[in-house]
């Protein structure tokens, strides 16, 4: 049997620098080490194109560098490792973890990939870190009986609105069940209509609701319900068929279900973030799946443990979104 326990761990992390190894790309470059967060960086000249795929983000001086490559400018590289070395710190399990899942996400199907997400996620709910995070985020207790989503079938299509505006459209399990009970019907309905997602209120949506996070008293039970009603594998079902519109804060499932989209528009002001592994987690709506097939893997895996605030000009030039509208 292979030892492990908390010094084999400590072990483990103290060897990549808390679970992160930047290795600069402007010199000979050793083959890397396995087992932890791998982080190239270019910092001037040529920008290498070849023997990337190890990487699990890549940071390039050049604010223009091209996919894979996160552009962060020569003067705010440093600055954006240490964010990634202190991120990595706090979290060294949850971080890994997502980068592993980045590594295997597009190497498989799309339905393969959710799966492989949602067990991952199942694993860290059961984690300490995770728990120390719930233990620490107090749950407010809240009634809120409004409808959480919210339907119009007219001659233009389907129109579908997130409708919980009072808490920024945050997702519980309600919100979920909705959501897709409301995909599923656009999805099977004979006619095939046009479906337009939108969010009312200031935010298309939060993210996922943070009272609700940890609630589930079985997390096998928790895995089964994400594979099997999962609105982002419904949004990716409807491929041309349906236009997400965003607006204001996209976090958490509120980037990650729309990603799945054929098309995605976005009003000026709009911001994506992922927040997921500063509680221990990782992406957990289809994120890692979603994201990674618009933008590549290092740059959705760059978004998941910087936990940076992208704008909308940024999720432009990368692919995050297809169009900015009024």
């Amino acid at each position: 049997m292979i030892p492990d326990g908390p010094d084999v761990i400590a072990d483990l992390v103290e060897l990549g620098g808390a679970g992160l190894q930047i290795i600069d790309l402007d010199g000979a470059v050793a083959r890397p080490p396995v087992g932890v967060v791998l982080v190239g960086v270019h910092r001037a000249g040529v920008i290498p194109a070849a023997g990337l795929d190890a990487f699990d983000i890549l940071l390039s001086g050049d604010r223009n560098a091209p996919r894979p490559w996160v552009g962060v400018g020569g003067a705010g590289l440093d600055a954006v490792i240490e964010t990634l070395r202190t991120r990595a710190a706090a979290q060294p399990a949850a971080a890994t973890v997502a980068a592993q899942v980045f590594r295997m996400t597009l190497d498989v199907s799309f339905e393969k990939a959710l799966t492989l997400e949602s067990l991952a996620y199942s694993m860290l709910l059961a984690s300490g870190s995770f728990r120390d995070w719930r233990a620490a985020t107090p749950v407010r207790d809240r009634v809120d009986d409004d409808p959480r989503v919210l339907t119009d079938l007219g001659p233009d299509g389907l129109r579908i609105r997130l409708s919980r505006s009072t808490a920024r459209n945050a997702f519980d399990a309600r919100m979920r069940d909705e959501l897709v009970e409301a995909l599923s019907f656009a999805l099977d309905h004979p006619d095939r209509p046009q479906v337009i997602l939108s969010g009312a209120g200031p935010a298309f949506s939060a993210g996922g609701d943070l009272d609700t996070f940890g609630q589930a008293t079985d997390v096998s039970e928790a895995h089964l319900i994400r594979t099997l009603r999962s609105p982002a594998r419904l949004v990716r079902d409807l491929g041309n068929r349906i236009t997400v519109c965003l607006h204001g804060a996209c976090i958490g499932a509120g980037v990650e279900v729309p990603a799945a989209a054929g098309r995605i528009t976005a009003r000026p002001g709009t911001y994506f973030r992922l927040p997921e592994v500063s509680m221990g987690l990782i992406p957990g709506a289809g994120g890692t799946a979603t994201i990674s097939r618009r933008i590549g893997q290092q740059r959705a895996c760059f978004m998941a443990l910087s936990g940076d605030t992208i704008d909308l000009e940024t999720a432009l030039d990368w692919g995050l979104v297809d169009e900015v509208v009024a």
